[in-house]
């Protein structure tokens, strides 16, 4: 494929990737809208709301970071179903933080530590496709961000790990802030980076 062929067919994938992105961001949304319009219901969790809080950036950071796919010289098939499945494992973490409905947890913060598992397996995917994408949008973007995935990915890998078999909240309010740190990290080094 010849780049304007990828010129004209990036819009394309970006509005797909755009509408699974926008449901995730929805979701996250309207669940924090439940929380604001009724505040009896459910005990507010500060765990529950720090990973809202880390989502909403980390789709926001996704979809920034996607546009660096518009200066690949060719975009296949494979890269097209590769970048939903990265988009839809994004909307499945922010589903899985709101629910239908919460009747057999006391609060947020039961039903997170409860559904732990599957929220830390969806994330530890979340490391691995960061690598594949970064690998897919060349050689110069994969140097520029090696070095920090030498630390990131194992480390994100076994802190998924831990926090997915421990229920302690200190543990889980630690995962969460300190994924929040590493999130104003990477956005600082995204922005002196080149797209």
């Amino acid at each position: 494929m010849d780049s304007q062929a990828v010129n004209e067919l990036f819009p394309h994938i970006r509005i797909v990737i755009g509408m699974v992105i926008g449901l995730a961001i929805a979701r996250l949304l309207t669940g924090i809208a439940r929380l604001i319009q009724h505040p009896k219901r459910y005990r507010v969790s500060l765990i529950h709301l720090l990973w809202v809080f880390s989502l909403l950036a980390e789709l926001a950071l996704f979809w920034w970071w996607e546009f660096a796919l518009s200066r690949l010289p060719n975009l296949t098939f494979g890269t097209f179903i590769f970048l939903i499945t990265y988009a839809l494992t994004l909307f499945l973490l922010c589903a899985l933080l709101f629910p239908e409905d919460l009747d057999e947890y006391a609060d947020y913060e039961d039903y997170f530590l409860n559904r732990r598992r599957w929220f830390f397996g969806l994330f530890a995917l979340i490391f691995v496709l960061d690598v594949v994408d970064t690998a897919l949008k060349g050689p110069a973007r994969w140097n520029h961000y090696s070095a920090d995935y030498l630390i990131q990915v194992p480390l994100g890998l076994g802190l998924c790990l831990v926090a997915s078999l421990w229920a302690n909240k200190r543990l889980q309010l630690a995962m969460a802030l300190l994924h929040i740190t590493y999130q104003v990290y990477w956005t600082a080094r995204v922005l002196t980076a080149p797209l």
